[in-house]
């Protein structure tokens, strides 16, 4: 049950991101990888992800904000 809230609470950070990402604003996107990066190593540090399925998400995440800014 609290691995399914955590996961879903991910889930919804990724989206924001995405959503201010392919608006384009790229302030919004900074914030919001910052969230979305310290809900995927927390969710990494209980657990609930494997590490390095972590760290690929934030790789693809961080590729798309590079892109943005870019």
């Amino acid at each position: 049950m609290q691995n399914r809230m955590v996961k879903s609470a991910l889930k919804t950070t990724i989206k924001k991101f995405l959503v201010a990402v392919t608006a384009g604003n790229a302030d919004e996107a900074k914030v919001e990888f910052r969230a979305t990066t310290k809900a995927l190593d927390m969710a990494a540090s209980k657990g609930v992800l494997h590490k390095n399925k972590a760290a690929r998400a934030k790789s693809r995440l961080a590729a798309k904000l590079n892109a943005l800014n870019a």
